[in-house]
């Protein structure tokens, strides 16, 4: 990846003097180590009319992959691949954002003791950068650099491939832009402004990220119109600490407007309490809405299938209408796992009566799994190849058949609604498909048909009116015919071929 910079001067202030600021000599061409790569810096011209300094970082995909762990990329079926095989060498991303804080740190600090009053003022920049991966497009590059004081913003999108101009555009853009401002505020923007565009980054978020932000856009953030948009994308949407840096740049905002400190203002608030309510897991909303389900169903005795590290089984327990409870997994290690989130080893007596773990294959039929009143698949179906489904099927509906079968899978038209999720990708990387609405009403009737059971679909999460929710749950009842079937132990011949 490739970033120049460029100034121009005269013989009293020579642009040459752009290798103060930035702390590297134009005579020399350096390379400094970084955690995935090497770092060069070189100077294509250097005269006193007209200055380029060039950062071109070589990045290693194997390091990137070991060091880093593939953070910011997942969540795609070719995932593994991507890992090696991506645009993370050539594209400007938060690897160059970090590189340019390692290599230019005293000049993006505004520090430089042989010219301190050239750092203090603005100059004329020309930064080109060839290869900028926006999300947004060439728009959303020129709303977030056009009112920072550059005079010209011209981001052109990048086609797939100029001989097939039928293809369209690429989601990359080659950006220019030409202003006079002082070196350290365009450094900072850059810094700040390359991960937000390319909506990525290579490592993990953590607390002290709201402070690099806060540091880098000091005198511009506070009062940006997409601030919004620039501080969720730079913390990777991890609301806690996008909230944490907007209160943070309101202070600034209010305490500049007032010409005050930030400290002065900042004098009311109580740590000790949070009354706040903060939005509630969707996680824990599928947990409550199966709760829900099973309470109205009257359910005593229930089947948690797929139960992974006994989340709902730990629910389940708190509640003593529940009398018995099965956690159903064919990994072992969920198993272990749910054993020690259940404490199952100190659990008393007559509570630990209550819990079964069981190693089992969802595929096959089981017969300890019949007689139960309900049987839970919470996110199961959507991990299985499509053409496990039949055998599942008949697994549960044809030779368990509990009175009640409770499924909740993602609805993947909600997709569009999670900004950290790309375009055509899958919530979770082990999901063999993400069913629409239609898709999992159509196949949850078919079953219901099939099987003796009565269908309803219930909401889980914010119903939006346009996609409907993030969760979509089935409440299968079996009917009056079914239960007779039941009884009389008689298998219709599709549950025969299921089988």
């Amino acid at each position: 990846m490739f970033l120049t910079i460029s100034t121009t001067g005269d013989l009293e202030r020579p642009a040459t003097d752009l290798g103060f600021l930035l702390h590297k000599h134009p005579e020399k061409a350096q390379a400094f180590s970084t955690s995935h790569g090497t770092a060069h810096v070189f100077y294509p011209e250097a005269s006193a009319e007209r200055c380029t300094a060039a950062l071109l970082l070589e990045v290693d995909p194997v390091a990137l992959v070991r060091r880093g762990k593939g953070k910011g990329r997942g969540g795609a079926p070719d995932a593994a691949l991507a890992q090696y095989v991506n645009d993370r060498p050539y594209a400007a991303s938060s690897l160059l954002s970090v590189a340019m804080s390692a290599v230019f740190k005293s000049a993006l600090n505004g520090v430089c003791r042989a010219l301190p009053e050239r750092v203090r003022a603005p100059m004329p920049l020309r930064i080109e950068v060839p290869a900028l991966p926006a999300r947004g497009g060439a728009e959303l590059v020129r709303k977030l650099f056009g009112p920072l004081g550059w005079t010209s913003v011209d981001a052109v999108a990048v086609p797939l491939d100029e001989q097939f101009p039928e293809w369209g555009d690429s989601r990359y853009v080659r950006l220019v832009l030409e202003g006079e401002l002082r070196l350290a505020d365009a450094l900072r923007q850059l810094y700040v402004l390359l991960p937000v565009l390319d909506d990525a980054k290579h490592y993990w978020v953590a607390p002290d990220e709201v402070d690099k932000l806060l540091r880098a856009g000091e005198g511009w953030l506070a009062t940006h119109p997409e601030q919004k948009l620039i501080t969720s994308r730079y913390l990777s949407r991890r609301w806690g600490l996008t909230r944490q840096a907007m209160q943070q740049l309101e202070l600034v905002r209010l305490a500049e407007s007032d010409d005050l400190d930030v400290e002065s203002i900042d004098n009311a608030v109580d740590e000790t309490t949070d009354t706040e309510e903060k939005p509630v897991p969707l996680a824990e909303q599928r947990r409550a809405a199966v709760l829900e389900a099973l309470r109205a169903a009257g359910a005593s005795r229930v089947l948690d299938l797929g139960c992974g590290q006994g989340q709902l089984v730990q629910a389940l327990l708190k509640d003593v209408a529940f009398t018995e409870i099965v956690g159903v997994d064919v990994s072992m290690r969920a198993l272990t796992l749910a054993s020690r989130r259940l404490k199952l080893d100190r659990m008393g007596e007559r509570q630990a009566a209550r819990v079964t773990l069981r190693q089992g294959s969802l595929t096959y039929t089981d017969k300890r799994l019949k007689g139960y009143d309900a049987a839970v698949l919470s996110e199961v179906i959507e991990h299985l190849d499509l053409p496990r489904l039949p055998a599942l099927e008949y697994a549960v509906f044809g030779s368990a058949r509990p009175r009640t079968v409770l499924v909740t899978t993602p609805n993947v038209e909600y997709n569009v609604r999670w900004e950290t999720l790309p375009a055509g990708h899958a919530r979770h990387g082990d999901h063999r498909f993400e069913w629409t609405r239609d898709e999992f009403r159509g196949w949850a009737r078919e079953v219901a048909q099939r099987h003796g059971y009565a269908v309803d679909f219930v909401p889980v999460g914010t119903d939006d009116p346009e996609v409907g929710p993030p969760t979509q749950m089935a409440v299968f009842t079996l009917t009056t015919a079914g239960e007779t079937a039941k009884q009389s132990g008689i298998r219709t011949e599709k549950e025969a071929n299921a089988a």
